[in-house]
């Protein structure tokens, strides 16, 4: 399947809305766009995860590199999922306990 990346502003965030699948064939193209978020000096990100039906391992190294990269900028980066399935997958590795993980993007962007 394929990866959809959409970028928009919502105040002072920036969300990319995030589809399809994330995995080891379309991790590097998540990987570009968020790099070129913090490039553009876009250091409150919202990724999106609404759209998105599977990830792997190598997709959340990718989002976890990209939280890093926007907080040595003093910045964060929150997600947004509800789907059960992949909720599940932070909850087991732990990382729901490093990622904000918001229910709507109007939660996600009222900080």
């Amino acid at each position: 399947m394929d990866l959809r990346l959409d970028v928009s502003e919502q105040g002072a965030w920036s969300v990319l809305q995030v589809g399809g699948e994330i995995d080891v064939a379309t991790a590097p193209r998540l990987r570009e766009q968020l790099i070129r978020l913090v490039n553009d000096e876009r250091f409150r990100i919202v990724v999106d995860l609404e759209g998105v039906d599977f990830i792997d391992s190598t997709g959340l190294g990718v989002l976890i590199g990209a939280l890093k990269r926007v907080r040595t900028h003093d910045g964060d980066l929150v997600l947004v999922c509800t789907e059960p399935r992949i909720v599940k997958v932070f909850e087991i590795t732990g990382l729901n306990q490093v990622f904000q993980i918001h229910a709507s993007l109007d939660d996600a962007v009222a900080e």
